[in-house]
């Protein structure tokens, strides 16, 4: 690992604007944002179609995946062989893991979910970021962005944080979802607005990490 990378993790409840926030971090400083891209890559590694991990997307996974598979890059199958295989949430969150540790060991990146500080633990240069935000403003952002009624954005944030709290609480041995002590960095993002919030984290960046900031 060249010792120069560094990672930024952000979580983030929904509609908080933490990705927006980690959108602005990495172009700042001129590094890889990492989100949704990540289950392109872990298909393209894995040789696993994308819907796997689109499915397994920051969900809680005891179960297993029940799936066709016959796509998979495995001795005597064919491309249109029909397989009765399963495949466990642990299985996609493994690989899904393995790239990014993978990517944060050869750049600098800003990691949004996907349980990446737990992931990079042992990365020598990392911040862990929560960006929250009142539950007003979370509620105005998400009627605007998806032109839906008020009870509908309230609906939605509680599924998704639930969804999201227990895919992180499942995989974390070492922290809460949303929980202060987690991180190195707890903020509000309706007190400071996202370019404000985004402001802020690269200070608190620049400090722990020894980053120099234009």
């Amino acid at each position: 690992m060249d010792s120069n990378t560094f990672a930024i993790t952000i979580g983030r409840q929904l509609g908080s604007g933490g990705r927006a926030v980690g959108e602005r971090i990495a172009r700042r400083l001129g590094v890889r944002f990492c989100d949704r891209q990540l289950i392109n890559l872990a298909a393209e590694q894995s040789g696993l179609c994308s819907e796997f991990f689109e499915r397994a997307d920051e969900k809680r996974s005891r179960g297993l995946f029940s799936a066709l598979i016959g796509y998979l890059r495995a001795p005597f199958a064919g491309d249109d062989a029909v397989a009765g295989n399963v495949l466990s949430g642990e299985t996609l969150f493994k690989i899904q893991s393995d790239v990014i540790r993978e990517l944060a060991s050869r750049e600098s990146c800003v990691f949004v979910g996907r349980c990446a500080d737990y992931v990079l633990r042992d990365h020598p240069r990392r911040l862990d970021v929560f960006v929250s935000a009142s539950r007003a403003a979370r509620c105005e952002r998400l009627c605007r962005l998806h032109g839906i009624a008020p009870a509908e954005a309230e609906a939605m944030m509680d599924r998704e944080d639930a969804r999201r709290a227990a895919y992180y609480d499942y995989y974390n041995s070492r922290g809460r979802w949303g929980r202060a002590a987690t991180y190195h960095l707890c903020i509000d993002s309706s007190v400071l607005g996202i370019e404000g919030t985004a402001d802020c984290v690269l200070g608190f960046a620049a400090r722990k990490l020894g980053l120099t900031i234009e």
